[in-house]
């Protein structure tokens, strides 16, 4: 029989109140309040902090306060750029390509729960893989949705709630998020 967090990263229903995602999610909490308490943004913990929770060494700038559910489902390339505020919430992989800029207060979820009232009652939830291509500026306070890809060189306008894929190479912006314009 498969672990509640094997279906987790399978994308299927699982009971996030397991005691072994709780114990993941606490670890996670615990690194990004560590992070978050640093006084000085230059402090020298911070990459130490960051590789623990990622699981690995990133050159990623990371404006504080951040929030993350596990960390380890986060792959960032390199030289992303994360402002204040920024939450990803990563059951699933989180796909973040180099020198993208997210601004203040954007959401990443790769969490979901079920659309039926009677299954959101049992308590489980699901989750679909977030992709952010390269060189991808989100404005702030946008939303990422579950299983959206949004395209290289895109720019998502601020306070939008991108919910389908944006293909690469345009503007789009508004709730719900669609193409504006070609980028030339």
């Amino acid at each position: 029989m498969r672990s509640e967090k094997e279906k987790m990263l399978a994308g299927e229903l699982y009971d996030p109140a397991d005691a072994e995602l709780v114990a993941e999610r606490n670890r996670a909490r615990t690194l990004c309040h560590q992070l978050n308490a640093l006084v000085a943004p230059d402090d020298s913990r911070k990459r130490a902090l960051l590789a623990s929770l990622f699981g690995y060494a990133c050159d990623a700038s990371v404006g504080t306060p951040f929030h993350c559910d596990y960390g380890y489902n986060i792959r960032l390339a390199s030289n992303v750029y994360f402002n204040v505020g920024c939450v990803l919430l990563d059951v699933m992989p989180i796909a973040i390509g180099r020198n993208a800029l997210l601004g203040p207060g954007v959401h990443i979820y790769a969490a979901s729960h079920p659309m039926s009232a009677v299954e959101r009652q049992s308590g489980k939830e699901s989750g679909s893989a977030v992709t952010i291509g390269d060189d991808v500026w989100i404005g702030g306070n946008a939303v990422v949705c579950p299983g959206v890809t949004v395209g290289a060189g895109c720019v998502i306008g601020a306070g939008s709630v991108v919910t389908r894929a944006i293909p690469a190479g345009v503007f789009a912006a508004g709730n719900p998020c669609r193409v504006i314009r070609s980028i030339t």
